[in-house]
Protein backbone atom coordinates (compact mmCIF):
# COMPACT_ATOMS: atom_id res chain seq x y z
CA UNK A 1 0.00 0.00 0.00
CA UNK A 2 1.32 3.38 -0.69
CA UNK A 3 -1.02 4.25 2.78
CA UNK A 4 -4.83 4.67 2.61
CA UNK A 5 -5.60 1.00 1.89
CA UNK A 6 -3.45 0.10 4.77
CA UNK A 7 -4.19 2.26 7.11
CA UNK A 8 -8.08 1.16 6.55
CA UNK A 9 -6.68 -2.51 6.83
CA UNK A 10 -4.81 -1.64 10.10
CA UNK A 11 -8.30 0.23 11.68
CA UNK A 12 -10.50 -3.07 10.84
CA UNK A 13 -7.94 -5.39 11.91
CA UNK A 14 -7.70 -3.99 14.93
CA UNK A 15 -11.26 -4.40 15.20
CA UNK A 16 -11.40 -7.65 14.35
CA UNK A 17 -8.27 -8.95 16.42
CA UNK A 18 -6.58 -9.86 13.01
CA UNK A 19 -2.67 -9.02 12.45
CA UNK A 20 -1.86 -7.31 9.62
CA UNK A 21 1.23 -7.06 7.66
CA UNK A 22 2.09 -4.12 5.24
CA UNK A 23 4.12 -3.51 2.56
CA UNK A 24 5.42 -0.08 1.53
CA UNK A 25 8.08 1.50 -0.79
CA UNK A 26 10.18 3.82 1.41
CA UNK A 27 9.68 6.72 -0.39
CA UNK A 28 6.22 7.11 1.00
CA UNK A 29 5.66 10.00 3.97
CA UNK A 30 6.60 8.53 7.88
CA UNK A 31 3.16 9.61 8.90
CA UNK A 32 1.55 6.42 6.63
CA UNK A 33 3.98 4.56 8.70
CA UNK A 34 3.48 5.54 11.59
CA UNK A 35 -0.67 5.40 11.35
CA UNK A 36 -0.80 1.99 10.95
CA UNK A 37 2.20 1.19 13.35
CA UNK A 38 -0.13 3.31 15.83
CA UNK A 39 -3.21 1.07 14.54
CA UNK A 40 -1.34 -2.00 15.20
CA UNK A 41 0.07 -3.30 11.71
CA UNK A 42 3.56 -4.36 10.85
CA UNK A 43 4.96 -2.34 8.30
CA UNK A 44 7.69 -4.15 6.09
CA UNK A 45 9.56 -1.30 3.89
CA UNK A 46 10.85 -2.09 0.91
CA UNK A 47 13.57 0.04 -1.46
CA UNK A 48 12.10 2.90 -3.27
CA UNK A 49 13.77 2.06 -6.51
CA UNK A 50 11.60 -1.41 -6.76
CA UNK A 51 8.54 1.26 -6.63
CA UNK A 52 5.09 -0.33 -6.58
CA UNK A 53 5.44 -3.38 -8.12
CA UNK A 54 8.43 -4.77 -5.41
CA UNK A 55 6.46 -3.86 -2.78
CA UNK A 56 3.29 -6.00 -4.61
CA UNK A 57 6.45 -8.70 -5.07
CA UNK A 58 7.27 -8.59 -1.57
CA UNK A 59 4.19 -8.83 -0.13
CA UNK A 60 3.01 -12.10 -2.35
CA UNK A 61 6.23 -13.52 -1.31
CA UNK A 62 5.38 -13.36 2.02
CA UNK A 63 1.98 -14.64 2.02
CA UNK A 64 3.15 -17.52 -0.11
CA UNK A 65 6.21 -17.76 2.63
CA UNK A 66 4.02 -17.72 5.76
CA UNK A 67 0.67 -19.30 4.53
CA UNK A 68 -1.09 -15.40 4.99
CA UNK A 69 -4.35 -14.16 3.64
CA UNK A 70 -3.02 -11.78 0.77
CA UNK A 71 -5.73 -8.83 -0.05
CA UNK A 72 -4.66 -8.16 -3.50
CA UNK A 73 -6.32 -4.79 -3.53
CA UNK A 74 -5.27 -3.82 -6.79
CA UNK A 75 -7.19 -6.83 -8.59
CA UNK A 76 -9.33 -8.06 -5.71
CA UNK A 77 -13.25 -7.09 -6.59
CA UNK A 78 -15.04 -6.64 -3.17
CA UNK A 79 -12.99 -3.48 -3.91
CA UNK A 80 -14.93 -1.80 -6.28
CA UNK A 81 -17.59 -3.85 -4.52
CA UNK A 82 -17.28 -1.69 -1.84
CA UNK A 83 -18.07 1.27 -4.03
CA UNK A 84 -20.49 0.26 -5.85
CA UNK A 85 -22.44 -0.89 -3.40
CA UNK A 86 -21.58 2.67 -0.35
CA UNK A 87 -19.78 5.45 -2.47
CA UNK A 88 -21.86 5.49 -5.60
CA UNK A 89 -25.70 5.08 -4.03
CA UNK A 90 -24.16 8.02 -1.62
CA UNK A 91 -23.77 10.03 -4.31
CA UNK A 92 -26.88 8.95 -6.48
CA UNK A 93 -28.94 9.76 -2.94
CA UNK A 94 -27.28 13.49 -3.33
CA UNK A 95 -27.95 13.67 -6.52
CA UNK A 96 -31.57 12.95 -6.46
CA UNK A 97 -33.55 15.13 -8.79
CA UNK A 98 -30.83 17.04 -9.29
CA UNK A 99 -28.35 17.20 -12.44
CA UNK A 100 -24.83 15.76 -11.93
CA UNK A 101 -22.70 16.61 -15.27
CA UNK A 102 -19.15 15.67 -14.30
CA UNK A 103 -17.73 13.35 -11.77
CA UNK A 104 -14.34 13.95 -11.06
CA UNK A 105 -12.10 10.95 -9.48
CA UNK A 106 -8.25 10.38 -9.44
CA UNK A 107 -6.62 6.07 -9.38
CA UNK A 108 -5.06 4.47 -6.67
CA UNK A 109 -6.10 0.61 -6.54
CA UNK A 110 -8.57 1.60 -9.05
CA UNK A 111 -11.40 0.88 -6.96
CA UNK A 112 -12.92 3.67 -6.51
CA UNK A 113 -12.97 4.54 -10.28
CA UNK A 114 -14.18 1.33 -11.15
CA UNK A 115 -16.68 1.29 -8.40
CA UNK A 116 -18.49 4.10 -8.70
CA UNK A 117 -18.36 4.29 -12.36
CA UNK A 118 -20.12 1.77 -13.18
CA UNK A 119 -23.21 2.26 -11.45
CA UNK A 120 -23.14 6.08 -12.53
CA UNK A 121 -23.11 4.76 -16.27
CA UNK A 122 -25.75 2.37 -15.35
CA UNK A 123 -28.37 4.71 -13.27
CA UNK A 124 -27.60 8.08 -14.36
CA UNK A 125 -25.54 7.80 -18.38
CA UNK A 126 -25.20 11.66 -18.92
CA UNK A 127 -22.70 12.05 -16.24
CA UNK A 128 -19.41 12.41 -17.58
CA UNK A 129 -16.51 10.56 -15.80
CA UNK A 130 -13.15 11.77 -16.06
CA UNK A 131 -10.01 10.19 -14.61
CA UNK A 132 -6.93 12.26 -13.46
CA UNK A 133 -3.27 10.87 -13.44
CA UNK A 134 0.12 12.75 -13.33
CA UNK A 135 0.98 14.38 -15.96
CA UNK A 136 4.65 12.90 -15.52
CA UNK A 137 3.15 9.21 -14.97
CA UNK A 138 0.44 9.47 -17.68
CA UNK A 139 0.27 5.40 -17.89
CA UNK A 140 -3.38 5.10 -18.30
CA UNK A 141 -3.48 7.57 -21.37
CA UNK A 142 -0.08 6.05 -23.08
CA UNK A 143 -2.02 3.53 -24.83
CA UNK A 144 1.18 0.98 -23.32
CA UNK A 145 -0.10 -2.26 -22.23
CA UNK A 146 0.52 -2.99 -18.92
CA UNK A 147 2.09 -6.28 -18.64
CA UNK A 148 0.46 -8.80 -15.80
CA UNK A 149 0.88 -11.80 -14.44
CA UNK A 150 -1.90 -15.08 -14.91
CA UNK A 151 -3.95 -13.32 -11.97
CA UNK A 152 -4.17 -9.86 -13.43
CA UNK A 153 -1.47 -8.76 -10.26
CA UNK A 154 1.43 -6.26 -12.64
CA UNK A 155 4.42 -8.33 -13.67
CA UNK A 156 6.74 -5.15 -14.52
CA UNK A 157 7.09 -1.67 -13.97
CA UNK A 158 4.57 0.37 -16.78
CA UNK A 159 7.30 1.73 -19.31
CA UNK A 160 5.11 5.11 -19.37
CA UNK A 161 6.02 5.60 -15.27
CA UNK A 162 8.04 8.48 -13.69
CA UNK A 163 8.33 8.73 -9.77
CA UNK A 164 5.72 11.57 -9.00
CA UNK A 165 4.88 13.44 -5.68
CA UNK A 166 0.80 12.00 -5.97
CA UNK A 167 1.34 9.73 -3.05
CA UNK A 168 -2.07 7.19 -3.03
CA UNK A 169 -1.70 7.72 -7.25
CA UNK A 170 -0.75 5.66 -9.81
CA UNK A 171 1.98 3.63 -8.90
CA UNK A 172 3.98 2.24 -11.12
CA UNK A 173 1.73 0.05 -13.04
CA UNK A 174 -2.14 0.27 -14.07
CA UNK A 175 -4.08 -1.51 -12.05
CA UNK A 176 -6.34 -4.59 -12.72
CA UNK A 177 -9.48 -2.78 -11.54
CA UNK A 178 -8.74 0.62 -13.17
CA UNK A 179 -7.74 -1.13 -16.54
CA UNK A 180 -11.20 -2.68 -16.04
CA UNK A 181 -13.00 0.76 -16.10
CA UNK A 182 -11.66 1.59 -19.35
CA UNK A 183 -11.78 -1.37 -21.05
CA UNK A 184 -15.55 -1.37 -20.05
CA UNK A 185 -15.94 2.38 -21.73
CA UNK A 186 -17.37 3.59 -18.51
CA UNK A 187 -14.16 6.41 -18.67
CA UNK A 188 -15.23 9.58 -20.60
CA UNK A 189 -11.98 11.58 -20.61
CA UNK A 190 -8.49 11.44 -19.12
CA UNK A 191 -6.93 14.69 -17.70
CA UNK A 192 -3.05 14.71 -16.68
CA UNK A 193 -2.43 16.91 -13.70
CA UNK A 194 1.52 18.98 -13.33
CA UNK A 195 3.67 18.37 -9.93
CA UNK A 196 2.92 22.08 -9.44
CA UNK A 197 -0.38 22.24 -9.86
CA UNK A 198 -1.17 19.71 -7.54
CA UNK A 199 1.05 21.17 -4.78
CA UNK A 200 -0.50 24.21 -5.28
CA UNK A 201 -4.12 23.92 -4.85
CA UNK A 202 -3.96 21.77 -2.32
CA UNK A 203 -1.94 24.47 -0.42
CA UNK A 204 -5.05 26.86 -1.98
CA UNK A 205 -8.17 24.53 -0.68
CA UNK A 206 -6.33 24.98 2.66
CA UNK A 207 -6.04 28.71 3.12
CA UNK A 208 -8.88 29.60 0.99
CA UNK A 209 -11.71 27.06 1.85
CA UNK A 210 -10.28 25.79 4.98
CA UNK A 211 -10.00 22.14 3.13
CA UNK A 212 -7.25 19.87 4.57
CA UNK A 213 -6.52 17.58 1.90
CA UNK A 214 -3.52 16.23 0.57
CA UNK A 215 -1.35 16.56 -2.93
CA UNK A 216 -3.61 13.84 -4.46
CA UNK A 217 -6.80 16.17 -3.35
CA UNK A 218 -5.07 18.95 -4.46
CA UNK A 219 -4.29 17.10 -7.56
CA UNK A 220 -8.11 15.70 -8.29
CA UNK A 221 -9.36 19.34 -7.63
CA UNK A 222 -6.79 20.58 -10.60
CA UNK A 223 -8.73 18.33 -12.92
CA UNK A 224 -12.01 19.51 -11.66
CA UNK A 225 -10.78 23.40 -12.70
CA UNK A 226 -9.79 21.89 -15.87
CA UNK A 227 -13.29 20.46 -16.04
CA UNK A 228 -15.02 23.79 -15.11
CA UNK A 229 -12.92 26.04 -18.03
CA UNK A 230 -14.20 23.79 -20.59
CA UNK A 231 -17.71 22.60 -18.98
CA UNK A 232 -20.74 24.60 -20.14
CA UNK A 233 -21.78 27.54 -17.56
CA UNK A 234 -24.37 26.17 -15.37
CA UNK A 235 -22.84 22.86 -15.15
CA UNK A 236 -22.61 20.58 -11.74
CA UNK A 237 -19.07 19.09 -11.05
CA UNK A 238 -18.43 16.34 -8.24
CA UNK A 239 -14.54 16.20 -7.15
CA UNK A 240 -13.35 13.39 -5.16
CA UNK A 241 -10.76 14.33 -2.20
CA UNK A 242 -10.09 11.06 -0.58
CA UNK A 243 -7.13 12.19 1.35
CA UNK A 244 -5.81 14.29 4.22
CA UNK A 245 -3.11 17.08 4.62
CA UNK A 246 -1.71 15.34 7.80
CA UNK A 247 -0.35 12.16 6.01
CA UNK A 248 2.25 15.26 3.79
CA UNK A 249 3.91 16.77 6.82
CA UNK A 250 7.10 15.43 5.81
CA UNK A 251 6.47 15.72 2.18
CA UNK A 252 7.34 18.93 -0.24
CA UNK A 253 3.35 19.96 0.46
CA UNK A 254 4.53 21.28 3.58
CA UNK A 255 8.17 22.36 2.29
CA UNK A 256 7.69 26.22 3.03
CA UNK A 257 6.21 25.68 6.73
CA UNK A 258 8.24 26.23 9.50
CA UNK A 259 8.12 24.83 12.56
CA UNK A 260 9.41 27.91 14.46
CA UNK A 261 7.83 31.46 14.85
CA UNK A 262 7.98 33.84 11.70
CA UNK A 263 9.01 37.39 11.91
CA UNK A 264 5.81 38.25 11.76
CA UNK A 265 4.64 35.88 14.52
CA UNK A 266 7.19 37.75 16.69
CA UNK A 267 6.40 40.78 16.03
CA UNK A 268 2.56 39.95 16.81
CA UNK A 269 4.04 38.09 19.81
CA UNK A 270 6.34 41.57 21.04
CA UNK A 271 2.71 43.66 20.53
CA UNK A 272 1.58 42.89 23.75
CA UNK A 273 4.21 42.96 26.85
CA UNK A 274 3.83 39.46 28.67
CA UNK A 275 4.20 35.46 28.04
CA UNK A 276 6.41 36.04 25.39
CA UNK A 277 10.62 35.62 24.72
CA UNK A 278 13.15 37.54 25.28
Amino acid sequence: TSGNTGIGLAMVCAQKGYPLVVTMADSFSVERRKLMRFLGAKVVLTPAAQKGTGMVAKARELAEAHGWFLCRQFENEANADMHSNTTAPEILADFTDEKLDYWVTGAGTGGTLKGVARVLKKERPEIKIIACEPEIAAIMSSGEKQERNPDGSPAATHPNFNPHPMQGWTPDFIPKLAEDALQAHHVDQLLTIKNEDALKNSRELARREGIFTGITGGATFTGALQVAEIAPAGSTILCMLPDTGERYLSTPLFGDIEADMSEKEVEISRSTPGYGYD
